[in-house]
């Protein structure tokens, strides 16, 4: 069966999760956070790129965090695809990681390290909760249609993680993740780094 409009009858809300492009802070392996890190052109070029694979596919609605780099991805790819950004949804914002912003791997990031996260950080649970629930209310609000969602890379990873039940990997700068809400079966992912998923297989 296609995973469109409905499953057994009842309403299915599908999703387009991109990361924002690339960064400089993502280039030198920086933790970016909350911090507002702005597009570099290797970003540009990727947020114009993803135009190619989200193109024709009939997007009722875009809306991205407030951050810079996921609002001039948004508005990169609302405009490839002739479209606008709704609007900017706080809640969408990377998790904050606090004191550990800006460092890279090694002993002064270690000393950060806590169970769950970074001291002074949001903790693991907190951004997938606030993910998760951000989704949700877009889920009720744009309820059958189909929403492109522009946000960040541990922010969608833990909120994907928490709804579907599985723990996944880091996800690539402005690549496809394609999950489907439906009201009383929950979340399914179809797509994850651009390449198809089991678990959005059956029905």
């Amino acid at each position: 069966m296609t995973l469109s409009g409905t499953m057994e009858g009842m309403t299915l809300t599908t999703f387009a999760l991109i990361r924002h492009g690339q960064t400089d802070w993502n280039a030198q392996r920086r933790l970016q956070g909350s911090s507002d890190i702005p597009l570099n052109d290797v970003g540009r070029g990727q947020a114009r790129d993803a135009v190619g694979v989200l193109s024709g596919q009939g997007w009722d609605a875009i809306v991205s965090s407030p951050l810079s780099r996921a609002a001039e991805t948004a508005d990169l790819i609302a405009a490839g695809l002739g479209l606008t950004v709704a609007r900017h949804v706080p809640e969408l914002t990377e998790r904050s990681f606090g004191p550990a912003e800006g460092l890279q791997a090694g002993p002064e990031l270690e000393a950060l390290r806590i169970p769950g996260g970074f001291r002074g950080a949001e903790s693991d649970d907190e951004a997938a909760c606030r993910g998760l629930a951000a989704l949700e209310a877009l889920a009720e609000e744009f309820s059958g249609r189909r929403v492109l969602v522009v946000a960040h890379g541990t922010l969608l990873r833990l909120t994907l993680s928490r709804a579907i039940g599985s723990t996944l990997e880091s996800i690539d700068n402005a690549v496809l993740n394609l999950a489907h809400h439906h009201a009383v079966d929950g979340w399914q992912l179809e797509y994850f780094n651009g390449e198809r998923v089991v678990e959005a297989a059956h029905s």
